[in-house]
């Protein structure tokens, strides 16, 4: 397993290793010890969830109130897809930023998401299916979104994309990053290094 982190602390990509043969294909997106070893502790998988979408979908940018938050580890069993991780942490030193990695059913890449971390993605395909494992299950009441569209976060859809982007229509009325920070939405980066040092110390 391939791992690689990013300066946005709780991003790491895992890129397993692949065995083709004459009756296809296996692979191993999520391994519990190379999980472990980027980021300290074990995931806690407290529901699966399964999207699909079509070619132009954009789903998030979505996140959850810290504490307890939800982390996610994603993974693109079928079609391909560009997911991007936001960092809407009030107080991190790469508030506003964005990381973006091409997830697609030809290496399995999968992405580690920490809690108080916003998530999206953008469907280059149809049919393009996302499988989400979650530390915590959902909980509408503690669950916010950033517009995707939010030009002063400048997220990369155009690049990937060149038509009219699919959106829900709670994705599309969001707010800005700017509007949730003034209106008290966005976790809090200190919460968020609280958060991840009780799960270290749990393991």
């Amino acid at each position: 397993m391939e791992i690689r982190s990013f300066d946005i602390i709780g991003v790491h990509a895992f890129t397993p290793k692949s065995f083709p043969d004459h009756r296809g294909l296996f692979a191993a997106p999520f391994q519990e010890s190379a999980l472990a070893e980027a980021v300290g502790h074990p995931l806690r998988v407290a529901q699966t969830n399964h999207s699909v979408s079509a070619r132009g979908v954009i789903r998030g940018v979505h996140f959850a109130d810290v504490p307890p938050g939800q982390a996610k580890y994603v993974y693109c069993p079928r079609g391909s897809m560009i997911d991007v991780v936001v960092d809407v942490r009030v107080g991190s030193p790469t508030f506003g930023r964005w990381t973006a990695v091409r997830l697609d059913s030809v290496e399995y890449r999968a992405l580690y998401v920490a809690e108080g971390l916003g998530h999206s993605f953008i469907a280059l395909e149809d049919d393009t299916v996302m499988s989400y494992l979650c530390s915590t299950p959902f909980t509408p009441s503690a669950e916010h979104g950033i517009n995707p569209l939010d030009p002063e976060l400048g997220l990369p859809w155009a690049e990937h994309f060149d038509g009219e982007p699919v959106l829900s229509d709670k994705d599309r009325a969001a707010p800005t990053l700017a509007a949730a920070a003034d209106a008290g939405l966005l976790p809090d980066y200190d919460a968020c290094l609280r958060r991840y040092a009780d799960l270290r110390a749990a393991a």
